[in-house]
């Protein structure tokens, strides 16, 4: 696979509602690649909108670092206070 193929599949769709690096929080619980549940309402942050936002790939720091391919209707934006 080409890096120019790789950036077509994780560029951001400016008609998707979430983009990569946005804060999210479960709506649902969701198994992570690694086959550990992440419970509704944890917060993460998107590494990968897939398609045309269909689905994100979400990364959780509890536990350390799991990732999770997540539909799109069992995610919400969240706004996180910069200090």
């Amino acid at each position: 696979m080409s890096v120019d193929t790789i950036h077509l599949m994780r560029r951001t769709d400016p008609s998707a509602p979430l983009r990569d690096l946005d804060d999210v929080r479960v709506l649902a619980s969701v198994v992570t690649l690694d086959g550990d549940t992440i419970p509704a309402g944890t917060e993460g942050t998107v590494v990968a909108v897939w398609g045309a936002g269909e689905a994100s790939e979400v990364e959780f720091s509890e536990p350390l670092g799991p990732l999770a391919t997540v539909g799109a209707a069992q995610l919400a934006r969240t706004e996180r206070a910069i200090p």
